[in-house]
């Protein structure tokens, strides 16, 4: 019998073709690889003429089946790959996503080569903003905040396997009057709050439904820039005179979010597509 990694492959892909497009049918199956073997997607062509050994064979069994349940190739494996770092996720939190690797490269553009300033990302989850900011600006000061303490279990096993230094604070961001004293100041405050209303849920994968927080996903459809109004007023009260605040946007609100910044008095409100050419990022500043 072929039990090459081409066989093996074809095999899968033919499995989850019901369930997932041919392409990310394509990019499990590397993910698969790369976890079982070591071998990344750009490494693959190596080993895929070689026979998998019957461990190797299955431990793909074993994934392949539970993608068939819907359950997120990430959390099968315990980690996701995120702005050329790994990290750690669970039911707990969110996946990071790609998109986010696009904020994150946007705020250290802006501040890699600045002296030590104050950093808070605001529903951390995994801890992939604030740890990425930290890896490659170690010059800055980083807190997180989220409301759930098994997030906050996870994101402190993260900064401690890359080695950052990150102040956790478990709080409800909507009750932040109560948290943070007055005279606190930060000079980066990022955020990736939830912002997907009910009617967007049908739009979604039942991987993402059934398996990923939905405390860090959803919103109401009457109040779905909650977050965004709460952090902003946060913001105004802490971020320092030439601070700036980093939002992820839900993509079909982004004028609206716009708006809500300007009418509450920040300047220089900038709005930012994403790779795929969808509203998603937002910068302000207090002056």
């Amino acid at each position: 019998m072929d039990n090459t990694w081409h066989s093996i492959g074809r095999s899968f892909q033919e499995v989850l073709q019901t369930l997932y497009p041919l392409a990310e049918t394509e990019q499990l199956f590397l993910f698969a690889v790369e976890d079982i073997t070591g071998s990344t997607p750009s490494q693959y062509h190596r080993i895929k003429n070689e026979e998998a050994t019957a461990a190797q064979a299955a431990a793909m069994q074993d994934i392949l089946a539970q993608l068939q349940t819907g359950r997120p190739i990430q959390h099968i494996v315990g980690y996701a790959h995120f702005y050329g770092h790994i990290f750690e996720v669970s039911e707990d939190t969110l996946i990071p996503r790609p998109e986010t690797e696009e904020l994150v490269h946007l705020i250290q553009q802006d501040h890699r080569g600045k002296q030590a300033m104050n950093c808070i990302d605001i529903g951390t989850g995994s801890g992939c903003i604030p740890i990425s900011l930290a890896l490659c600006m170690p010059q800055h000061n980083y807190w997180a905040v989220d409301i759930s303490p098994g997030a906050l279990t996870v994101a402190k096993r993260n900064a401690q396997k890359h080695g950052t230094a990150i102040q956790f604070i478990q709080a409800d961001i909507l009750e932040w009057d109560l948290v943070f004293q007055a005279g606190q100041t930060f000079d980066i405050i990022v955020s990736n709050p939830p912002y997907i209303t009910n009617d967007e849920k049908k739009e979604m994968h039942q991987n993402v439904l059934a398996f990923e927080p939905h405390s860090a996903l959803f919103v109401e459809d009457s109040a779905p820039l909650l977050f965004y109004d709460y952090i902003a007023d946060f913001a105004k009260a802490h971020l320092s005179p030439d601070g700036y605040l980093y939002f992820e946007i839900n993509q079909y609100l982004g004028a609206e979010t716009v708006e809500l910044l300007s009418k509450k008095g920040f300047q220089q409100v900038k709005l930012y597509k994403d790779i795929n050419g969808a509203d998603r990022m937002i910068r302000a500043s207090r002056l």
